[in-house]
């Protein structure tokens, strides 16, 4: 049986934030709940793709999953376990946001053996939270992470954000330093991107900020400036610095954990493990095809699949493995992508230590330049 991972999509939310270009979105009772009927029916058509498998991780993502009641997500995993032979050990998180969340939720998550939480912090500091139009304050969060530790999880992950408007270098710090304090298994730091299509795109999408924006009701309302470069590079090497001082590491551009504590699941997509994603919107990676929900299956060619191979793996900070390559492809990486590892070398974007290919540093910098220059 290959190893799969599931993806599992709940699109929806309380209150979409300012910087949200997800498919997610308020929704009532009963269309939550048709919608996870519908969700389990589509769970139960793989019944014959399932038997070549076995589950080695469950991501439940949205939107807000932690917004469903505690029933249905048992409906949902009464689904999963009827198709899939789920390893006893699978790794199986559950995204979550402050203000969601009870006890009785937490315990049913423990009943269906979600053993890993993502909780959506985002910031320590609460006008923050109120710019990014967060449904909740810091104080909401820790109420929710205590509840959590006291429901028995031992395995939870921060997610944090930063070039937040209004953002300072000192106030950024001291989110890292209040998260890794509460001693979290993981910390994922992302930066902003002003997506189109959002409400922070009409107000910083184009032209200097800080923006004033008028309201519904005639009024203006003025939004903070975004940080300037410098301070958004400080923040940048502020996480790494701080988070090690508390015993995380980097094992991948955005991601920082300690010791064994790894999110599963990202690695298996950064190193192109199998997936199936169910729900609106969800991705799925089977047989050399990859489709989105609702969409025809897209064969990959060859050459896509070196590309991927190669500006994936490079997110994760080991690096990517020259024995994989050949094995994968039966031809050594050195003779696709002679000149770009040559070039790449001789800037000191790339290194390359025993089998593997990584980032340096300064190539960590400007990843996407790099990764870039592996399509062929």
């Amino acid at each position: 049986m290959r190893p799969l991972e599931i993806y599992v999509h709940i699109p929806f939310c309380i209150k979409k934030c300012s910087y949200c270009d997800f498919l997610s979105a308020p929704a009532g009772r009963q269309e939550q709940q048709e919608y996870v009927e519908s969700l389990c029916g589509q769970i139960r058509s793989y019944g014959e793709t399932a038997k070549a498998y076995r589950v080695i991780s469950i991501f439940i993502g949205g939107g807000t999953p932690s917004i469903l009641e505690g029933e249905q997500i048992a409906q949902i995993f009464l689904a999963l376990r009827e198709v899939f032979f789920i390893e006893e050990d699978a790794e199986i998180t559950i995204e979550m946001n402050p203000g969601t969340v009870t006890q009785d939720k937490l315990k049913v998550y423990r009943d269906v053996k979600i053993n890993r939480l993502s909780i959506g912090l985002q910031s320590a500091d609460n006008r923050e939270l109120k710019v990014l139009g967060r449904i909740h304050t810091f104080e909401d969060f820790l109420d929710t992470y205590r509840m959590s530790r006291e429901a028995g999880f031992e395995n939870i992950n921060i997610d944090l954000m930063s070039a937040v408007p209004g953002q300072t270098a000192e106030s950024y710090a001291a989110t890292l330093h209040r998260t890794a304090g509460l001693a979290p298994e993981h910390i994922s730091a992302y930066s902003l991107i002003i997506e189109e299509g959002t409400p922070f795109y009409e107000v910083y999408g184009e032209g200097p900020s800080p923006k004033v924006k008028e309201t519904e009701t005639g009024g203006f309302l003025a939004y903070p400036e975004l940080p300037d470069e410098d301070t958004e590079r400080q923040m940048y090497y502020d996480t790494k610095r701080i988070l090690a001082e508390y015993g995380y590491f980097r094992y991948e551009i955005s991601n920082y954990a300690k010791a064994g504590y790894e999110c599963r699941h990202n690695i298996g997509y950064w190193n192109r493990t199998e997936y199936l994603g169910f729900g609106d919107g969800a991705a799925s990676f089977i047989d050399h095809r990859r489709w989105t929900a609702g969409q025809e299956p897209e064969k990959l060619s060859r050459e896509d699949e070196m590309e991927e191979y190669m500006f994936l793996g490079l997110r994760i900070i080991k690096g990517v493995s020259k024995t994989g390559f050949e094995k994968e492809f039966g031809v050594p990486v050195e003779r696709v992508y002679q000149k770009v590892l040559a070039d790449m070398e001789s800037r000191q974007l790339l290194e390359q230590e025993g089998d593997f290919i990584r980032l340096t540093d300064r190539g960590i910098d400007v990843s996407n330049y790099v990764m870039s220059g592996f399509l062929l």
